[in-house]
C-alpha cells in the first residue's frame, strides 16, 4: 500500500476536485530526468537549479578530467531528486498557501481519493481554529531602572 499526502487548496470554498494527492515515496522519473520531472510538476526554480547544477558538475568533470567521478556527482543529484522530489512538491504547495489535510493509505490514487472523500463526508463540520494566545501587556514585567549589559538606551540620560 502506498501513502498519499492530501493537500487542500488555500481557499476552502473550492471544489474537492482541486485537492492534490501526492504519493509519498521514491520517484523513478525524478531519478532518470530530474529537470524534466521538476518542470512537469511546475517546480520551475527547482528545474532550473537542477539543470544548472548538473551541467556545472558535468563540465567540471570533463574539465578536470575526472571521468567517471563527474558522472557519479550528477548521479547524486538525480538520486536526491528521486528520494526527495515528492517532499519538494509538498513544500512548494505549502509556499503557495496550500495546507496539509492528512495522510491516506491506499493501493492506487483512485482508492486514496475515495477514502479522502468518505472521510471528508463523515466530518463535514470543521472545528474552529484555536484562539491565538497573546500575552497581556498589563501582566508584563516592568522595565527595571538602572544599568543594563550591552548597548541599550537608558531613559533620561544622553
Amino acid at each position: 500500500m502506498a501513502t498519499y499526502v492530501v493537500m487542500e487548496p488555500p481557499s476552502r470554498g473550492e471544489k474537492v476536485d482541486t485537492t492534490a494527492f501526492i504519493r509519498d515515496g521514491f520517484t523513478w522519473l525524478g531519478l532518470l530526468v530530474p529537470p524534466l520531472w521538476f518542470a512537469w510538476n511546475r517546480l520551475w526554480i527547482e528545474a532550473a537549479l537542477t539543470f544548472v547544477v548538473m551541467a556545472v558538475l558535468s563540465m567540471l568533470g570533463q574539465g578536470l578530467g575526472l571521468g567517471l567521478a563527474g558522472s557519479l556527482l550528477s548521479l547524486l543529484v538525480s538520486l536526491y531528486v528521486g528520494l526527495e522530489g515528492q517532499g519538494l512538491r509538498i513544500a512548494a504547495l505549502r509556499r503557495r498557501g496550500w495546507h496539509e489535510w492528512g495522510v491516506v493509505e491506499a493501493g492506487w490514487l483512485d482508492d486514496a481519493d475515495t477514502r479522502y472523500a468518505l472521510e471528508v463526508e463523515k466530518h463535514p463540520e470543521e472545528a474552529p481554529p484555536a484562539p491565538r494566545m497573546v500575552p497581556d501587556a498589563a501582566l508584563a514585567r516592568p522595565a527595571q531602572p538602572g544599568m543594563a549589559l550591552g548597548l541599550t538606551h537608558i531613559p533620561g540620560r544622553r
